[in-house]
């Protein structure tokens, strides 16, 4: 009697020591290294047996996270002791004990009764309807009363014909019910995957009734079902009443995705042109698979499942083989075949490993093979579209060889253009630098005293060069326009200012010839206006330079009015009129680059024949119209509509930094200090001729990296900086200079040789003061200087001291 009590104490101490103890807050528990297996080799033992202290000894804790006996014909005990022990006083409580995974034949719930001995509570698996489990899901799930502060002893009794697996997770419910969105997620993506490219191919083969589309169709049926099956979604959703077909399914799927597998392989690489011998072993195992198939449904489950998972490595194997010799052979297609059943093979083989019991159940290993197959699914049809642009190629060849001449002349065409756009961008734009030198030097002519005839010269010099530079100019813009680098602008402006400019500038050329020029502008015209004046006073810029030249007697008129308003918007029309020679109304070629009307090497009038082009392409881009109406002998006239708006402030917005302008003069040009950066030796020579003429000490540098260096050891009081430069360029360099001690509010000066491409932006974006364009003009500088300089106190700059 001592020793029969004391055995009993001894099991109740041990069942305590080995029992799972948790809390409310938990929200998931593994049990795999929490739980003791028996292994019931025989298969015979009742539950009274289990539970007996003779067979309690036999237990072995499980030292795994997952229970995996591979293909086994035991029947394994599961031996759990739940504690459930509250940090606050509460009822009993419901958890949910899962076993994930769904292709079990047998599983028992045995639970504790009221005698102290142990009753079946569940008895389901999927051999019996899919009503038999108590809560219905594709795994197993299995509720769980459990009173607080007590221990409480559970046994599963796994039997299966297959592999068995046990993965055994205690779950609160909530937390299972957060957890299943991500397992339907993954399983939605592979079932999608699968279905959507069954549905695809069907729609190919049905156009183009190739055979390898519908074996491969018949591949993606069987293996999708085949997961269909392993998954459990199988018996839940499509027979959940017929136990029988749920176990022979899985082998008489895996057969038929080896046989119609194979047979897509054969068709797809064309094995019997190449490998024969690789050809007659796909025949091979369409026969195994076959076999399989028959064997599913005549013979035990057992049996046929394991020939089926053996023809599954073969079959992998065999397939993969396959593409690498296609690939070695030069068959392009073979490349996809080849990546498509890399990623299927590796997910076959560890899921394949994991049902031998070779790997741990874990989620990446239930599911690498489906994962491996949605990719494999994929892939394949990457392939058989590759097949099919290798076909396509095949029937246009002849006709690619025909037209290939006709591609390689518009290919050199289109090659010329843009070389010859690239050259003019260029050449003009090289053309500033030595341009400004010229120009610079003429004006500095100006400040010398000269003879009559000097001065004729050097008027004549100045005005041949400033014409080379506005067709420099033009060619640029149009280059930049053909590149689309320009863009509208919006900016407050002057109405009467921009064409009282206009007037001023052509006004003076016109009565050169012996013409009058006429302004008429609408005095019920709004003075300030928002939009792009520069491009406005540029397109008509062009239409009146043309009227001048075409006209020998009479006169031009400019007429200036509106066509309507709707809110704050001002549709404006601009009219240039000429007595000129006019031309004939059907000329169609009138707005083409390099084109006159008079093309011959004999022409009365020059030019490039580019200003109504770049005209007509600036309108497009400030949104307005151009038209135009002539006759020959009889004048022209040119109607020009940009819509243009009110401004909501009357003030002017400009990216421009704020000059000081009418302020006192505050120190005298002898006593500053300009640094010129610039790397041309003759833009430099003039610029310093100029800063000297204006009385200013000057330093030079060469570039951006000696002018840091000089601004660390030197005082200056400005600096004037090339934005185009080797080593480092002006926007560069501006950024590093205003980082050096006391350079933080030192006017630097930007001289740019585009106009118009947005370097004015990108000047003042990089911190420049200010910016003048090439070429520079004595007069130009010398006001820049004076408001940048002249009128502001000395300041320190670099890393000396001032004097």
């Amino acid at each position: 009697m001592y020793r029969l009590l004391l055995l009993i104490v001894s099991l109740v101490f041990s069942s305590l020591v080995g029992a799972v103890t948790f809390d409310e807050h938990m929200r998931t528990l593994p049990l795999g290294q929490s739980m003791y297996v028996f292994e019931d080799v025989r298969g015979d033992a009742s539950i009274d047996d289990i539970a007996s202290p003779a067979v309690q000894g036999s237990f072995r804790l499980h030292d795994k996270p997952v229970l995996n006996a591979g293909y086994s014909r035991s029947v394994f005990w599961l031996r759990l002791d739940l504690h459930y022990l509250p940090r606050q006083a509460q009822g009993d409580r419901n958890w949910l004990l899962e076993l994930a995974y769904p292709p079990l034949d047998h599983l028992e719930l045995y639970l504790p009764d009221e005698a102290g001995g142990f009753v079946l509570a569940q008895r389901t698996g999927d051999s019996l309807p899919f009503v038999t489990r108590q809560i219905r899901q594709h795994n197993y799930l299995f509720e769980l009363n459990l009173e607080p502060n007590q221990n409480k002893r559970i046994y599963l009794r796994l039997e299966s014909q297959g592999s068995i697996q046990a993965p055994l997770t205690l779950w609160a419910p909530n937390a299972y019910l957060e957890e299943q969105p991500a397992r339907i997620y993954v399983l939605g993506i592979i079932y999608g995957v699968l279905l959507v490219m069954l549905v695809y191919n069907l729609f190919i083969f049905l156009s183009v009734r190739d055979t390898s589309y519908l074996y491969y169709i018949l591949y993606i049926a069987s293996f999708g079902l085949y997961q269909v099956s392993v998954n459990g979604a199988g018996i839940e959703y499509f027979w959940p009443n017929n136990p029988w077909w749920a176990n022979a399914a899985t082998p008489f799927l895996i057969g038929s995705a080896a046989l119609f597998g194979c047979q897509f392989a054969r068709s797809f690489l064309h094995t019997g042109e190449h490998s024969p011998w690789v050809d007659r072993l796909l025949l091979l195992l369409m026969a195994c698979g076959a076999v399989v198939m028959i064997l599913a449904l005549s013979v035990s489950y057992a049996t046929a499942l394991r020939l089926a998972t053996y023809l599954a490595l073969l079959f992998t194997v065999v397939i993969f083989a396959a593409g690498v010799l296609a690939w070695l052979r030069g068959m392009r297609v073979a490349r996809y075949f080849i990546f498509a059943w890399t990623a299927f093979l590796i997910g076959g083989i560890v899921n394949t490993l994991m049902v031998l019991g070779y790997l741990p159940n874990v989620f990446l290993t239930m599911y690498a093979s489906q994962i491996g197959s949605a990719l494999e699914v994929g892939l394949l049809s990457l392939a058989l579209a590759d097949r099919i642009n290798a076909m396509k190629e095949e029937r246009t060849r002849i006709l690619q060889e025909a037209g290939r001449k006709l591609e390689t002349l518009n290919q050199e065409l289109a090659d010329s253009n843009r070389f010859k756009d690239e050259f003019l961008a260029t050449v003009t734009h090289e053309l500033r630098t030595p341009m400004n030198g010229v120009i610079g030097s003429l004006e500095l002519m100006q400040t010398v005293k000269m003879d009559i005839e000097l001065e004729q010269y050097q008027k004549t010099a100045a005005a041949s060069a400033r014409d080379m530079m506005r067709m420099v100019n033009d060619i640029l813009a149009l280059t930049e326009l053909q590149a689309g680098k320009l863009y509208p602008r919006r900016e407050t402006f002057s109405l009467r200012g921009l064409f009282d400019g206009l007037r001023a500038q052509y006004a003076a050329r016109a009565e050169d010839k012996g013409l009058t020029f006429a302004l008429e502008l609408d005095d019920n015209l709004p003075d300030t206006l928002e939009g792009d004046a520069a491009k406005l006073a540029q397109a008509l810029g062009y239409l009146l330079d043309n009227a001048i030249k075409f006209t020998s007697q009479g006169g031009v008129t400019l007429q200036v009015g509106r066509v309507g308003s709707v809110g704050s918007n001002l549709p404006l029309s601009v009219v240039v009129s000429d007595t000129g020679i006019g031309f004939a109304p059907g000329d169609g070629d009138l707005y083409q680059r390099f084109h006159q009307l008079d093309g011959s090497m004999t022409r009365k009038y020059g030019g490039l024949g580019i200003g109504l082009a770049i005209c007509r392409q600036l309108v497009d881009l400030l949104g307005g119209v151009l038209s135009h109406e002539s006759q020959p002998g009889q004048g022209s006239r040119f109607r020009l509509d940009v819509p243009l708006t009110l401004p909501l402030q009357p003030q002017v917005s400009d990216v421009r930094p704020a000059r000081p302008q009418g302020g006192a003069l505050q120190r005298q040009a002898q006593q500053c200090t300009v640094l010129i950066v610039e790397d041309n030796a003759i833009n430099q020579l003039v610029t310093r001729g100029m800063l000297l003429k204006l009385g200013y000490r000057v330093r030079t540098a060469d570039n951006g990296a000696e002018a840091l260096e000089l601004l660390r050891g030197e005082t200056v009081d400005a600096v004037l900086l090339d934005c185009q430069m080797p080593v480092m360029d002006g926007f560069a360099t501006c950024r590093a200079l205003r980082a050096l001690p006391g350079c933080a509010e030192l006017p630097v000066l930007a001289i740019t040789a585009h106009s118009h491409s947005g370097d004015r932006e990108r000047c003042l974006a990089a911190g420049m003061s200010d910016y003048l364009a090439k070429p520079v003009k004595f007069d130009e500088l010398r006001v820049l200087l004076h408001d940048w300089v002249l009128c502001r106190p000395a300041t320190v700059s670099g890393g000396a001291a001032p004097v």
